[in-house]
């Protein structure tokens, strides 16, 4: 009863107050974004929703206009270069987070629930459908995201994601939405300072793809990985290509 009336009917009920109470500092947030850098107030991503259907999420904007469109953050080089300086700070406490109250008031999202993926981020949509966890609304926060989010290989933040749904409950969801609290309110979402130590390894010494591309036999049509001892191998599910560099390996598609 609560997966398929109250979860839905709280939601409505949070967003909506949500939205209300917050507006004052919707406003003053909002102001605060157009004058320190140039561009909208919000930042429209599509996303992928229940039943794998594509909606628009909502963000306040944290990084500037000229930033690339459609890769999460922690895959681009120095993605510091591209967040403005109020953008560390909406980043840092999670308010930018805040105009999805929205996207939750309108039925494209839920309180809790698998946080939602990008519309090309294809490995781990494959790994959500063995799970079922593309079955229910992508929500605010999630049983993956406050166990590890981005620090997770692809394989795992599914399996925690369908736990969740096998689980789904009152309780659950409870449990979710207050373990966030003392991270937001202390450090960067997402770890803070490991994170911040994640992304530096993921910088370090990219490598040359060229050097990388002796043995045919091996890489011919695949999507491999380089690591900075000189050995690689396959990685399948890696969706992003064209070089991107994650901790001392170079990212590459061969097919």
């Amino acid at each position: 009863m609560y997966r398929n009336g109250i979860k839905r009917l709280l939601a409505v009920v949070l967003s909506l107050c949500g939205m209300i109470c917050l507006s004052w500092l919707f406003l003053i947030l909002a102001v605060a974004i157009k004058l320190d850098s140039p561009g909208p107030v919000f930042f429209k991503q599509k996303r992928v929703g229940i039943g794998k259907k594509h909606f628009y999420i909502l963000k306040f904007r944290t990084m500037r206009i000229d930033t690339p469109h459609d890769m999460p953050t922690h895959l681009l080089h120095d993605p510091d270069q591209y967040i403005t300086r109020m953008g560390h700070f909406l980043r840092k406490t999670s308010l930018d987070e805040l105009p999805q109250l929205w996207n939750i008031f309108v039925g494209d999202m839920a309180v809790i629930g698998p946080r939602p993926a990008l519309w090309n981020q294809y490995d781990l949509l494959a790994e959500r459908d063995k799970y079922h966890a593309n079955d229910v609304r992508p929500g605010l926060t999630g049983w993956a995201q406050i166990h590890g989010r981005d620090e997770l290989e692809i394989a795992e933040k599914a399996k925690l994601d369908g736990w969740y749904v096998e689980h789904l409950s009152f309780g659950l969801d409870v449990n979710a939405s207050l373990a966030p609290l003392p991270r937001c309110l202390s450090t960067r979402r997402g770890g803070g300072r490991h994170r911040h130590s994640a992304r530096r390894n993921r910088q370090r010494e990219p490598l040359k793809i060229a050097a990388a591309c002796r043995n045919p036999n091996i890489f011919s049509g695949k999507r491999f990985y380089v690591c900075s001892s000189g050995k690689s191998a396959d990685f399948p599910e890696l969706f992003f290509h064209g070089g991107a560099v994650t901790r001392n390996c170079i990212f590459a598609d061969l097919s």
